[in-house]
């Protein structure tokens, strides 16, 4: 970052109001009005504010979840987030800190950027594959410092143990702490060493939750043996490796806050306890976005929300709403010594970034060489075996795909090699004696409305799963499975993603030119 003077020069420059202005940052809405950012460079030259976190607009975000606001498309979001880390760099009198959730590539929050695959695919990637999910970090990185960000708010690293969870399931490498906490490395090395900045989350843990924390706050009820043998432990094993911040969940968890339940976001008993001094991290800690309903339906007064997430060891106050307010609030409330810790962890974060932008015309990452080693890592033979496939390829049998798409590569692909009938659902069970070759596109990847699959679509599947030989590739969240009847299947392979190379590599598998190399990262 450009121009950033050293803290011991600034610890005496700026005051108490204006270092509590630092550890503001709110939401930044890529597709915004003109009015609305006008409101916003307002409150970075009123407030002093810190950083500001990117999201694609305001239907978007945490707020909308259930779903109210039509989320528009705009195919120039990438070159609008540019002019407006610029425009708002120059209303700031010290640099912001700029951050965006780019879990799997800016694509995560805007139109035809890179994308690469979620976690739970990268997951499924052979422990000698990390190099790999290096990669994925690294070339990340290099788009955020392209674009001009900072802070990618990402890896997750939490363990998903519940099959229902809402809002991490594909967001993470697995059930297991052993490879969840590998892959986050591997993740986390790529993104150092272009220079971004890290930050693991959700601590203490969102994998073992069926509540999704931007509608209603989660409940952790396992014992603290538990949650050290298990939710805690890639962030334990991370920390001692080294990270640049920790983004605090909102979730109740009594045992780690001597039986309070309440947030661990606004729990001392769990920052400062816990975290701090259990788990000795130094660096800076981030709240999760503080809009989000676990909390913020909770503080009705404005300024409170943002008092008792400082006060309970935030440094950062992420997607703060009443800043203003929360200002004025810790300004009576925290004593200088408080303020000035969070202050000088983010301001030397802030001197830690070595550069904003490389130049005007740095391109973005091409991620489809490293998306076709994923494909080809990560395609996992899940039941059956070669020579079932093999079998089943010289056969006579039909093609179904169940699908929101208007192409099919992987069709298309096996049909350079093998001519067979595409047929319709309504068609299918009149085909009596024919094998199936299922491929299934869930629409949606999070286990709310089921994957986007409706009642009749899962009936069909699970009829032909029971009384015809299918072969069954799935693109999508292996999750699913738990809605199929999979175990009558003649064969099932994962592919996780829907991209025209992993159809491609799934197609190649299917033919014989390829042999399955991943294993399945969760449990069912």
């Amino acid at each position: 970052m450009h121009n950033v003077p050293p803290y011991e020069k600034v610890k005496n420059q700026l005051s108490l109001r204006e270092k509590i202005g630092q550890l503001f940052m709110p939401a930044a809405f890529i597709n915004d009005s003109e009015e609305d950012i006008k409101v916003l460079e307002r409150k970075i030259s009123t407030h002093n504010l810190g950083g500001i976190c990117f999201f694609h607009s305001r239907a978007s975000a945490a707020t909308n979840f259930e779903g109210k606001k039509e989320v528009l498309h705009n195919a120039n979001s990438y070159d609008r987030l540019c002019g407006l880390i610029e425009r708002y760099q120059k209303i700031a009198k010290y640099p912001l800190l700029i951050a965006i959730d780019a879990e799997w590539g800016l694509a995560m929050r805007i139109e035809n950027a890179p994308q690469y695959p979620y976690n739970i695919t990268l997951g499924a990637l052979s422990d000698h594959d990390s190099d790999l999910i290096e990669q994925v970090g690294k070339q990340i990185a290099k788009d955020c410092k392209v674009a001009g960000i900072h802070w990618n708010f990402a890896p997750c690293v939490d363990i998903n143990s519940n099959p229902n969870n809402p809002v991490i399931g594909y967001r993470s490498f697995g059930s297991d702490k052993n490879r969840v906490t590998q892959k986050s490395w591997a993740f986390l090395q790529g993104t150092q060493k272009e220079g971004i900045l890290t930050t693991i989350k959700h601590f203490p843990g969102h994998g073992d939750t069926a509540i999704d924390s931007h509608l209603g706050l989660p409940q952790i009820e396992k014992s603290l043996d538990d949650l050290l043998a298990n939710e805690l432990y890639p962030f334990r094993k991370l920390i001692d490796k080294g990270v640049d911040s920790v983004m605090v969940g909102h979730l109740s968890v009594p045992a780690l806050s001597e039986g309070e339940r309440i947030s661990s976001s606004v729990s001392k008993k769990i920052i400062k306890g816990v975290l701090r001094e259990k788990l000795g991290f130094t660096g800076v800690v981030v709240s999760d976005a503080l809009n989000m309903h676990a909390v913020s339906k909770d503080y009705e007064k404005k300024g409170d929300l943002e008092w008792l997430a400082f006060d309970a060891g935030n440094d950062m106050l992420c997607f703060a709403e009443h800043i203003e307010e929360g200002i004025e609030t810790i300004l009576k409330r925290a004593t200088e010594h408080q303020v000035e810790e969070s202050f000088e962890r983010i301001w030397k974060l802030k001197e830690k970034v070595k550069s904003s932008k490389k130049s005007k015309d740095s391109a973005l990452t091409d991620p489809l060489p490293l998306n076709q080693k994923i494909a080809q890592g990560s395609l996992t033979l899940f039941k059956g075996d070669k020579s079932q496939i093999s079998e089943f390829f010289v056969s006579d049998f039909i093609g179904l795909s169940i699908s929101r798409r208007p192409d099919n590569p992987f069709f298309d692909e096996i049909r350079a090699h093998k001519a067979f009938e595409s047929v319709v659902p309504s068609e299918v069970m009149a085909y009596k004696n024919k094998n199936v070759l299922l491929s299934l596109f869930p629409p949606e990847v999070k286990p709310n409305h089921d994957f986007g699959i409706s009642e009749e679509e899962f009936e069909l599947i699970n009829n032909l799963l029971r009384y015809k030989n299918v072969v069954l590739y799935l693109f999508g969240n292996p999750y699913l499975l738990n809605k199929l009847d999979w175990k009558s299947a003649s064969s099932v392979v994962l592919a996780y993603q829907d991209f025209r190379t992993f159809q491609e590599t799934a197609a190649a598998h299917f033919i014989g030119q390829y042999e399955a190399q991943g294993q399945l990262s969760v449990n069912f």
